[in-house]
């Protein structure tokens, strides 16, 4: 009497195959009944409320606000013009080296160390010294201009 050519290992595989495409095959059963009793499109459309929080009501056309055209910013918003009153600022030199000529103030609104340089004082001036200033971008940063002591 002969010998089945198939091992155990493959009887196994096979069976696991058979296994898998039965599954498969009761997924895709399932599937097809379920999108025949399932939910509509208009079940899963999400709005969007004037606050940006997801809703599933649709936004009452009454309520609804006007925008301009002209109101839209896709930009940066421009700065308004400050007076100039605004730009002089009080501080105190905290450091200066004066082989070197240079030295920081701080600003007694807002307390940040700015840096300055001799040629943009008045008159040469030393640590602790009460002075009047301007801020103008330079080229590592924020620097003190038009530096003045307070007398």
């Amino acid at each position: 009497m002969a010998r089945s050519q198939e091992t155990y290992n493959k009887k196994e595989v096979r069976n696991k195959k058979e296994k898998k495409r039965k599954e498969k095959e009761q997924k895709r059963l399932e599937r097809r009944a379920n999108a025949k009793t399932g939910t509509s499109m208009d079940d899963m459309i999400a709005y969007v409320d004037e606050n940006g929080r997801i809703t599933s009501l649709p936004p009452d056309p009454l309520s609804r606000a006007k925008v301009k055209v002209e109101d839209i910013e896709i930009s940066v918003p421009r700065r308004l013009a400050e007076s100039p009153e605004t730009y002089i600022r009080n501080g105190v030199i905290t450091f200066f080296n004066e082989s070197k000529g240079f030295g920081f103030i701080r600003d007694l609104g807002n307390q940040k160390s700015i840096f300055v340089h001799t040629s943009d004082m008045e008159t040469a001036m030393g640590e602790g010294a009460r002075v009047t200033f301007e801020i103008e971008q330079g080229d590592r940063g924020l620097k003190a201009v038009n530096v003045k002591q307070v007398k």
